[in-house]
């Protein structure tokens, strides 16, 4: 019968204790796996020089260290570098690094494709394969890390310069509902003995799944951010089906418990600037009053365009007038710099390679179909006057 080996990338701080623990090993033994794996970089027990032989004799017969495979590794002409790892099965996801003059940025994808299916989401409009696991997910960081490293010539461990100073779980899928393995992850990246990240400085962005926001405030509160993108509950209704279930009352609500236990005492609100859908002086007039009792911050993006969406970018001059009418309010207010798009790596365009089991592609197909021979409101709600 064969062993079924532990991805030790699967284990958090306890779970590595407990495991260390069931082979009849002290402790300490977890933390110093921890700091070889997620400090030095470790890919297999032969270069754990301070554990016993016979320890590491061990590990070799019943555990592994397993990243996702790289696939392909693109930098864009400003420096934003984004890789395609392989998450088996014909799926595979991107992760995305974005470096700045006093931070390094890496974008991590929790979901092979994505349910929400946003209006404005390429991710979306490929349609959801699967959760990834804890060591799908912490394996981009570590992957990441550890590959800029190599490219710079620094050496691993923890006197090297760290690269990745901050983290947003802002890739392919919906974090919190993969709620579990993204949370085991987080715990790895705030851990002193793995990666010993701040809480301010992991931001998870959800679109807003209001019981998971909730759970996430009691089990590891790190900065988040919202997918709001409408200042109304039918315009978001029309772009974030998932607001149908957790409107927009219910949803600053759990902004504002959140709030008690978060490390930053504001919550971010992305807004995604949708020509002539979302952009009017009228809906920012809206969001200041949506927003009045939830300390935020706004972070404007420019839509970045692909076919399926029929959606265009606000125009520079609108997005401007827009954010003057916030930042007048008092709101802190910032239009978010469009990185990698010659590498298809900006805001929104994150698409990979995705067995989709929602059959998304095909509904769409036929719906597109459908309109050709109906008219174009075919499949719409239309309101008629009498």
């Amino acid at each position: 019968m064969m062993t079924v080996l532990t991805n030790l990338l699967d284990l958090d701080p306890a779970q590595l204790v407990a495991y260390c623990g069931d082979l009849g090993e002290k402790p300490f033994r977890a933390k110093q796996l921890q700091r070889w794996i997620h400090q030095f970089g470790a890919r297999s027990f032969d270069e754990m020089t301070d554990l016993a032989k016979s320890l590491r004799e061990k590990l070799a017969t019943r555990a592994m260290i397993a990243a996702p495979a790289v696939m392909s590794d693109h930098t864009s002409t400003d420096g934003t570098r984004k890789w395609l790892v392989d998450v088996g099965q014909g799926n595979a996801v991107e992760t995305v690094f974005i470096p700045e003059e006093n931070r390094g940025t890496l974008c991590i994808s929790t979901q092979a494709g994505c349910a929400v299916n946003c209006r404005f989401c390429s991710t979306g409009k490929q349609g959801f394969n699967r959760n990834l696991s804890v060591g799908e997910i912490i394996g981009q960081l570590w992957m990441a890390e550890f590959e800029l490293r190599k490219t710079k010539g620094i050496a691993p461990g923890p006197k090297g310069e760290r690269q990745i100073t901050n983290v947003v779980m802002m890739g392919m899928g919906e974090p919190l509902l993969n709620f579990e393995p993204t949370v085991t992850a987080l715990r790895l990246m705030l851990d002193d003995n793995a990666y010993g990240l701040s809480r301010r400085r992991v931001t998870l962005s959800t679109s807003g799944v209001v019981p998971m926001i909730d759970k996430l405030s009691q089990e590891c509160p790190v900065a988040l951010a919202v997918s709001l993108h409408a200042s109304n509950d039918a315009l978001r209704d029309s772009l974030i089906p998932l607001n149908k279930k957790h409107p927009l009352k219910e949803l600053m609500a759990a902004c504002k418990r959140y709030l008690e236990f978060a490390p930053r005492d504001f919550v971010t609100f992305e807004y995604c600037m949708l020509d002539g859908v979302n952009d009017t002086d009228a809906h920012a007039r809206e969001l200041i009053e949506l927003v009045r009792d939830v300390p935020c911050k706004f972070n404007l993006i420019p839509f970045n365009p692909f076919p399926e969406s029929g959606l265009k970018r606000s125009a520079n001059p609108r997005i401007k007038a827009f954010a003057q009418i916030l930042l007048d309010a008092g709101l802190v207010t910032t239009t978010r710099k469009t990185r990698g798009d010659d590498i298809d790596a900006a805001c929104g365009q994150l698409a990979g390679e995705v067995q989709d089991r929602t059959r998304v592609q095909e509904r769409m197909q036929k719906m597109a179909e459908y309109q050709k021979k109906f008219g174009e409101n075919f499949g719409k709600i239309v309101e008629i006057t009498q």
